[in-house]
């Protein structure tokens, strides 16, 4: 086992902890998904072997594909979450491979899912993601287009609608990030307020701290887990 795994996974947890604490938070209410984009499969199961890590995220259906057959029973230890984009064309096989979808953003994309997991016979639950910056390459659905895609979710008996999820748009500076986290938490308590089993997962290696103090339920961390 790599002890610079190690020692990085519980840095970052203490700082989740402390980040929680400092916001009258309880740190128990976050959770740590780990992003294994850039990751080799030798890491990721060190990084599972750690017993610190119950979840994983990863952009792309086929890297995720490849690094659950390189890492074999290891691939089972943890829950695997879709955080890209997830093109029409590629749900079948991303009903086949992920435990829950976090980056859901569009009706046809629900709908093609939904038929995908019904032939299946799954029900996973998904996040809608919200668009938090004006760029072409930012997937997510715009804050005032939510309401609509929300109320059309519940027609969709496979997919069960368990929070959202956005990407704060990047700065030099993390505490640019925060009015963004601030917002997606305001939209977040005006349609899931009322529910216990909800997630919001904003924040990453660069401003997790910001996005938890600002309510994050989930931070997806890559660079700084697997980072010398």
């Amino acid at each position: 086992m790599s002890c610079l795994i190690l020692d990085n996974l519980k840095k970052i947890r203490y700082r989740i902890s402390a980040a929680a604490e400092h916001s009258g938070r309880d740190p128990k209410r976050v959770s740590l998904v780990v992003v294994t984009k850039y990751a080799s499969p030798q890491q990721v199961r060190e990084a599972i072997a750690t017993g610190l890590v119950s979840e994983v995220g990863e952009s792309r259906i086929q890297a995720a594909q490849a690094q659950k057959l390189a890492l074999a029973e290891s691939s089972a230890q943890v829950r695997w979450r879709l955080i890209g984009h997830l093109q029409t064309n590629k749900a079948a096989k991303a009903a086949e491979i992920f435990d829950t979808v976090d980056s859901l953003d569009a009706l046809r994309t629900a709908q093609a899912l939904e038929k995908a997991l019904a032939a299946l016979d799954r029900r996973i639950p998904v996040l809608v993601q919200v668009k938090l910056s004006e760029s072409e390459t930012q997937s997510g659905v715009r804050p005032e287009e939510l309401p609509a895609l929300l109320e059309t979710l519940p027609a969709y008996p496979h997919l069960e609608l368990r929070g959202l999820m956005a990407i704060a748009p990047q700065g030099d500076n993390p505490e640019s990030a925060r009015p963004h986290f601030r917002r997606m938490r305001q939209l977040f308590d005006r349609f899931f307020a009322d529910r216990e089993d909800t997630q919001l997962s904003m924040g990453m290696s660069g401003d997790f701290e910001i996005a938890v103090e600002e309510g994050a339920t989930l931070v997806r961390v890559g660079s700084a887990v697997f980072s010398q």
